[in-house]
């Protein structure tokens, strides 16, 4: 009986039926996308858009803007949302927020219509001092070296104990008895015992 042709016609249906069945499941995103905003500490605004239903991320582009009204009654944008190098659906505003507390409102076109808002405060991060940085930070070049030649130290005795302590144990065994077992013993020896 050959096999062959009803081996190769059960794999053909099996791709088939893996391909329907995996169909849905690519192309199951769709429905209402959710956008997740933050401030990034700085001035920028970044937007991470997911699709609701099972939280995958929005591969298509999200085609959207970013505006803002501050506690003192100043406006900010619209601004266009662009695509940020970060990631595949992470996107953050074209333009940085002006310091000071916003309330941000995130809108998205495409691929579906969307919409968030949030609180915001955009600010200056401080340079830090370099002269409180050197005083106090102990792992300088000067302390780290000292480390990294204690680390090498203490790991090189360590493998100096263990060494002897394996050599040790080696001298102590005794050498492994060899016998022939293969065949019929020869020699001078073997005619001794035979006797």
């Amino acid at each position: 009986m050959n096999l062959a042709p009803r081996n190769s016609a059960v794999a053909v249906l099996l791709a088939v039926i893996a391909l329907l069945l995996g169909a849905p499941a690519a192309s199951a995103h769709g429905g209402p996308i959710s956008l997740e905003v933050t401030g990034d500490g700085d001035h920028g605004v970044n937007v991470l858009a997911t699709w609701k239903k099972d939280r995958d991320p929005v591969e298509e582009t999200v085609i959207g803007t970013v505006t803002a009204t501050s506690t003192d009654g100043r406006s900010f944008g619209p601004v266009k949302l662009v695509s940020a190098s970060e990631g595949q659906n992470l996107y953050r505003a074209a333009q940085p927020l002006p310091t000071g507390k916003w309330r941000v409102t995130v809108t998205a076109a495409e691929p579906v219509k969307a919409k968030k808002t949030v609180d915001v405060t955009a600010r200056d991060i401080p340079a830090p001092d370099p002269s409180q940085a050197a005083a106090t930070d102990p792992g300088g070049p000067a302390g780290s070296s000292l480390a990294t030649i204690v680390v090498i130290g203490v790991g090189i005795a360590a493998l100096a104990v263990a060494g002897a302590a394996a050599g040790r144990r080696m001298l102590r065994r005794k050498p492994p008895v060899i016998r022939n077992q293969s065949g019929p013993r020869t020699g001078k020896r073997a005619h001794a015992k035979d006797s």
